[in-house]
């Protein structure tokens, strides 16, 4: 049988609510909740000694619970005779004292300030299904009689689920006539609804405190500690309350809905009162397989939410996949904020990843998985500020082997790495333990193949020059005069702060072949070129600072005409352009592809798998791809040289991915 209305109008008509309770019969109708849900709450605000009236009452029995453990003055009272009928029926022997009153809210025969609480469950919510006038007519009595009726210290406590236009009217009326406001969340009311499998809409408990003064004070607590948040507008109240629901929206939706085919679902949690994030949390869904556990949670260690498998959408679906669960909310931590320990990152998630779990999960015991024992480890060595990139943090991070790695960030996109060095422990002439960056180890795993491209553009020149556009750490640069120390290398950065953090944290370090230029790499290009310099190898390894556009890396100004003509002309018939390429938005490749084939007559490409970049190699002259296989070999000889055996690459494997795009005939 179904008992709820056809259309929200219904709610506040009288006809409606008879026929519901006949219908009904003698079981309670508890719309947010029963007592035990409740009592917590209305114990905190409501006296024994109170007098209190029970408005638009229905069959519940919260009066009848109220009175049973020593509340003796209530009254209830509703607009269906047919309710009160029913109630007086099952409380005239028992509760002779306890009061049921058929009458109209809106119209009520009690003297003024008879009251010390008024008490509304859904009552309010029953009567405002719309904000049109005639209902904020109606509503306006509601709340005159209630001000009428409650005495100087008297407390209003509405029970509602604050649909907007609700909160909005709710919150005009109370403050302005010198009512003390407060809205507190119901997790208990909720948590029942879940447990029964039923929507749980948040439930808020809102109590005005009737008294005579003018200045307003606006409270929450949407948390789950006795913790109230002072506000200072209305508006502020009213943005928190609709950011709950539209969280709490999401989370029904989660549990009877996979988002396989869709995007995953991103969620941002705060402590109450704070303007900080304190987690991010995804929530991703793979195709459903038998094979896999439905659920559980996964906290990304402090410092490792930059890396591939935690920082990209595709990073996430494969985590998914390799931990064998359809479903993960992936959990990560925020710099600038403390956690205990992994249990205690645990306990304050608890609800939440409870609330994102799928309704037909069997076992409600979640498991919380992670790459180690503990929440990670994210020293903080340096804050910053550049004039042209703004803030920014050096940071050493320690991986679950006991590995440590230093990275730069810039506040204003925390979770793109702008440059990465590998650190390593060495013993000083007196036997102390240092920390030095190993300038061998590529983390960036990009660079291996613009380092081996370079290669490929010097072959035997001993005395080429190559020019890096996009300094950043110095790490490629590092890299490269390692692995060829015989050629000049210009590493050229528009940031001079760039040069300083590359310097004292990157241990970038110049000499007669390593340089690096504080310059518009575009200008210096253009500049090069029109005194007719040249260069084997030039190499764009530069970010973008507009995330407006679906391009990360480069900035959409270096792939205009008049900076791939320099480059032309740079590298002649016998050098290479090297074009590290990083899009979100695929629709760009082909914009990109078509305009450096307006200009080279040999282009390949290479995709990571692992990543968003592409290297595209690019040359004047037909390119003999055995300079590539050879530069391959080269490369691993010298990684292999120095034990770094996880650089490598796998030349076969290499030199079948690379895509011819455009070739000189």
């Amino acid at each position: 049988m179904n008992l709820l209305p056809k259309s929200k109008e219904q709610f506040s008509q009288k006809e409606y609510w008879d026929a519901f309770f006949n219908k009904r019969g003698n079981k309670a109708f508890e719309w947010y909740g029963e007592y035990p849900e409740l009592s917590e709450h209305l114990h905190k605000y409501i006296k024994k000694q109170d007098n209190i009236l029970i408005a638009g009452c229905g069959n519940s029995t919260v009066g009848r619970d109220l009175y049973d453990i020593g509340y003796n003055k209530v009254t209830n009272v509703d607009i269906s005779q047919v309710v009160i009928r029913q109630m007086l029926s099952q409380t005239e022997k028992e509760r002779q004292n306890l009061k049921y009153i058929q009458m109209d809210v809106l119209n009520m025969s009690f003297e003024n300030e008879e009251f010390s609480v008024v008490l509304d469950k859904g009552t309010l919510d029953a009567l405002m299904p719309d904000d049109s006038a005639e209902t904020l007519g109606k509503i306006h009595k509601y709340f005159e009689e209630i001000k009428r009726v409650l005495k100087v210290g008297g407390r209003y406590i509405c029970i509602s689920l604050l649909q907007e236009h609700i909160l909005k009217y709710i919150l005009e009326y109370f403050p302005s006539n010198n009512f003390m406001f407060r809205i507190v969340r119901c997790f208990e009311a909720e948590m029942k609804a879940s447990e029964n499998n039923e929507n749980s809409l948040p439930v808020f408990i809102i109590i005005c405190t009737k008294f005579k003064i003018s200045q307003k004070v606006l409270e929450l607590n949407l948390g789950s500690l006795d913790k109230m948040q002072r506000c200072n507008t209305e508006s502020e109240v009213i943005s928190q309350i609709l950011s709950t629901q539209n969280v709490s929206f999401i989370c029904s939706g989660l549990k009877k809905t996979s988002i396989a085919d869709e995007s995953e679902v991103v969620l941002e949690l705060y402590e109450q009162g704070s303007t900080q994030s304190r987690f991010t949390v995804y929530v991703v869904d793979i195709p459903p397989q038998s094979s896999h556990s439905q659920y559980a949670a996964f906290i990304v260690p402090e410092g490792r939410e930059a890396e591939w498998l935690f920082s990209t959408a595709n990073g996430r679906k494969k985590l998914v996949e390799i931990t064998k669960y359809n479903r993960l909310a992936i959990v990560t931590l925020h710099r600038d904020q403390k956690y205990e320990s992994f249990e205690a990152v645990q306990t304050e998630l608890s609800n939440v990843v409870c609330n994102l779990a799928p309704a037909q999960l069997k076992n409600r015991k979640i498991a919380f998985l992670s790459l180690g024992s503990d929440v990670g480890h994210r020293i903080v060595r340096y804050k910053g500020c550049s004039k042209l990139s703004g803030e920014y943090i050096i940071e050493d991070v320690v991986t679950e082997n006991q590995e440590k790695y230093r990275r730069l960030f810039y506040l204003s996109s925390q979770l793109v790495i702008q440059s990465e060095a590998k650190l390593r422990s060495i013993k000083t002439r007196k036997g102390a333990v240092k920390e030095v960056v190993d300038l061998i180890y590529l983390t960036c795993r990009h660079h291996v193949y613009m380092a081996l491209a370079t290669r490929a553009a010097c072959r035997e020149n001993n005395k080429a020059n190559v020019a890096v556009i996009g300094l950043g750490g110095g790490g490629l640069c590092s890299f490269l005069h390692k692995f060829l120390p015989k050629i000049n290398i210009f590493g050229i950065d528009i940031d001079e702060d760039m040069l300083k953090i590359a310097t004292e944290w990157f241990d970038f370090k110049e000499n007669d072949k390593l340089k690096a230029k504080i310059e518009d790499g575009v200008v210096w290009l253009k500049q090069l070129a029109e005194k007719g310099g040249a260069l084997e190898a030039v190499l764009f390894d530069v970010d973008s600072k507009d995330s407006s556009i679906g391009m990360s890396c480069p900035p959409k100004q270096f792939l205009e005409e008049t900076v791939l003509d320099s480059v032309v002309k740079l590298i002649g018939n016998t050098g290479i352009f090297i074009l590290n390429v990083v899009l979100r938005d695929n629709s760009l490749r082909p914009v990109v592809l078509n305009g450096l084939k307006d200009r080279f007559q040999s282009i390949f490409s290479y995709k990571l798998q692992e990543d968003l970049n592409e290297i595209f190699i690019c040359t004047n002259n037909a390119l003999n791809v055995d300079y590539l296989k050879e530069a391959s070999s080269e490369l691993n000889s010298f990684f292999k040289k120095h034990n770094i055996s996880e650089n490598g690459v796998d030349t076969q494997k290499f030199m079948k991915s690379l895509v011819t795009q455009s070739v000189f005939i």
